[in-house]
């Protein structure tokens, strides 16, 4: 379990295919403070911390994990958002994230407003029920607020230190992201489903 508050990022040094599965290392300040079978969101994917050397640890992503997420495309020195698992008496200050990347979106559009940066995404319309005006939702990993929502788009505000401090300061227009929607809008729409 995630907040969506991203504090570190990590480079990625290497990738290696392994039958349907992709071996990642990953090169970040956050290797001297986690261990082996940790569980780290890696640009919102959950993935467990298998092998550590120096400062750089290893992950594995398996087949179900790489048709969901935009990590086929990662390549080495791609630098991702990173966030350790929640622990007990941590601060909850973004909403709950699971590390479960439900869709891919696109980014359509980019701009700034005096201020902050207006981020459009369009994404499969087979989701659209997840969502809700003022929702919370996972990009990448980050816990944000959606608003003009539509069927297939919505857009989100990004303020100046959460565009420092994560990838968005790279987000180009065109390029894929990972979604993760609100956990507990799956599971009333899952209760709604099996009573109708």
């Amino acid at each position: 379990m995630f907040t969506g508050i991203i504090k570190e990022l990590g480079s990625i040094v290497a990738i290696k295919q392994y039958g349907t599965s992709i071996h990642l290392w990953v090169s970040s300040p956050l290797t001297k403070s986690i261990s082996v079978d940790n569980s780290i969101a890696h640009n919102g994917i959950c993935l467990t911390v298998v092998a550590i050397n120096d400062m750089v640890f290893k992950v594995t992503a398996v087949e179900e994990t790489i048709k969901k997420t935009t990590i086929a495309a990662w390549r080495v020195g791609d630098v991702i958002n990173l966030e350790r698992a929640l622990k007990i008496g941590d601060g909850l200050d973004g909403h709950f994230v699971q590390g479960h990347v439900d869709t891919i979106a696109n980014c359509k559009h980019i701009a700034f407003r005096d201020g902050s940066w207006l981020f459009d995404f369009e994404f499969d319309p087979a989701f659209a029920a997840l969502l809700i005006e003022k929702g919370s939702i996972a990009i990448n990993g980050v816990s944000l607020t959606v608003f003009n929502v539509e069927r297939s788009t919505f857009s989100i505000t990004i303020i100046p230190y959460t565009f420092d401090h994560t990838i968005f300061n790279t987000l180009q227009i065109g390029q894929k992201v990972n979604l993760e929607f609100d956990i507990l809008g799956k599971y009333f729409l899952r209760k709604m489903q099996l009573e109708a």
